[in-house]
């Protein structure tokens, strides 16, 4: 793969409130997928808004630690997000946001464009992801993680109405099984991934958390459970799955809508091991493919 992947969407830094005192480290769920798509030896950009500050210098280090490459529009302060993880290792939180973004331009061969959480919903800068989506070479699959915050965008119906567009856009699509009950609380997983489907998406995953995912295809679907680990947090880690099943498509070389059985499964059971490598370490820490080697 010759040309980076491009993930838009936020970096901030998460200021998490655990069990053993405060911790501060960079977060964000498109950050978190490109530095886990990076780990996993896939050449990755990562295009967001970062303050000229101690924050965004600490962003810029940690995803170049990583390989991603930074494509930053300058913002007067690095947003924050401040996280309390719960006695289950659930975590909530609170944001300080800015999400204004440069025009971006998608280079021509670019494999694969990923958006997702707050980027793709938020104004202004939704606005720019949308556009760059739309504007994305031909042949660059679109995938998208919607990760919703209804604390940042408490309408249903608007965040609706704005990921329509990207719902009928994207290759991929993956949510949680909260996001999903959020957006559609009428609708089991399977009508969620057949809607999904009927939008436009090839590929369509719900994560279950401790219980694993449902995924489906145009050819095939699985319902899949998680490798059973020790759970320290559960920050980043439908990120990383995120990631894992991202790279196992990539590798795959065929349209995801158009994996079968054999290949779903193959592809699914390597993102829930990144995944489940995620949540035994705190914060949002993606393995490298060694790990998930082993």
């Amino acid at each position: 793969m010759d040309t980076a992947v491009v993930v838009i969407g936020e970096a901030l830094v998460d200021i998490v409130d655990g069990p053993d005192g405060r911790t501060e480290h960079p977060g964000g769920s498109p950050m978190n997928v490109a530095v886990g798509l990076a780990r996993l030896d896939v050449p990755t950009r990562l295009v967001c808004a970062l303050g000229d500050d101690e924050p965004g210098a600490a962003i810029r280090a940690h995803v170049g630690a990583s390989g991603v490459v930074v494509d930053a529009t300058t913002i007067d302060r690095t947003s924050t997000a401040a996280a309390t993880i719960d006695e289950r290792g659930r975590a909530t939180y609170e944001f300080d946001l800015d999400w204004r973004l440069a025009p971006v331009e998608v280079p021509p061969g670019t494999p694969l464009v990923h958006v997702g959480s707050i980027g793709a919903v938020l104004a202004p800068g939704a606005d720019t992801v949308l556009d760059a989506v739309r504007r994305r070479p031909a042949g660059a699959l679109f995938s998208l993680d919607p990760n919703v915050r209804p604390s940042i965008t408490p309408s249903r119906d608007d965040v609706l109405a704005t990921l329509k567009p990207l719902f009928e856009a994207a290759d991929v699509v993956k949510l949680s099984d909260e996001d999903a009950a959020w957006l559609w609380p009428d609708r089991d997983i399977d009508a969620v991934l057949d809607g999904l489907l009927a939008a436009g998406a090839g590929l369509a995953a719900v994560t279950l958390g401790g219980e694993g995912c449902a995924i489906a295809s145009r050819n095939a679907r699985r319902r899949l459970r998680a490798p059973t680990v020790d759970v320290a947090d559960t920050i980043g880690a439908g990120d990383s799955f995120m990631s894992g099943l991202l790279t196992g498509v990539l590798a795959s070389e065929d349209d995801p809508g158009d994996l079968d059985d054999a290949s779903l499964e193959r592809v699914t059971r390597f993102a829930l091991a990144c995944a489940a490598i995620s949540v035994s370490r705190l914060g949002a820490d993606p393995p490298g493919r060694s790990e998930v080697g082993r």
